[in-house]
């Protein structure tokens, strides 16, 4: 039975509106650029929508969610490889940046607002690096939280796969923050 345009709407806000955060977390990790998230993000809800009719009330909303994003995502991908971004070059010459002075903050307020955008950029530039199966299962378990559960229905994998991902994934990470950690005192220095 097909519900109203009204019904549709509540359904759809009432269920699916709620995970917008998570979505856009998810998104802007696996981006790295807020607008790509934004649009990620937009995309999903759209197509979400669109389909609300073929989404089974009562089952796992977030996972259907992530698996529109996901299908999204590759997409946009795939197409960015086959026509990749066109530079033009009388456009990119008349971007100039200019500093005035005027407005210029505190060198104190710069060094540590820079100090600590250093810290997440290095960790997120470790968490980036990681292959795609891996960077998704320790974003999705150890960052936004999700049951095992729910990313092996994320991304259609076997239980034991994410574990095992999670695993290797958290190792990658280990390994490459090591240094990162130790220049902070995080790991004991070794004689």
């Amino acid at each position: 039975m097909k519900s109203t345009s009204g019904e549709k709407q509540r359904a759809f806000e009432r269920e699916a509106l709620p995970h917008s955060d998570l979505l856009y977390n998810y998104a802007l990790r696996m981006t790295n650029n807020v607008a790509d998230a934004e649009d990620l993000v937009q995309e999903t809800f759209l197509k979400a929508y669109r389909f609300w009719d073929s989404y089974e009330l009562g089952t796992n909303i977030r996972a259907w969610l992530f698996r529109i994003m996901k299908n999204s995502y590759i997409n946009r991908y795939r197409r960015e490889v086959r026509e990749p971004e066109k530079v033009v070059y009388d456009e990119a010459t008349n971007h100039v940046l200019t500093h005035t002075g005027d407005d210029a903050a505190d060198p104190l307020d710069v060094q540590v607002t820079a100090f600590g955008n250093l810290l997440d950029d290095e960790i997120a530039g470790a968490i980036a690096s990681l292959p795609v199966e891996f960077r998704t299962v320790v974003i999705l378990c150890d960052i936004e939280g999700l049951s095992y559960e729910e990313v092996a229905d994320f991304m259609e994998c076997p239980l034991g796969t994410v574990r095992s991902r999670l695993h290797r994934g958290r190792r990658l990470l280990r390994r490459a923050l090591h240094g990162y950690a130790r220049q902070r005192g995080l790991v004991p220095q070794r004689e």
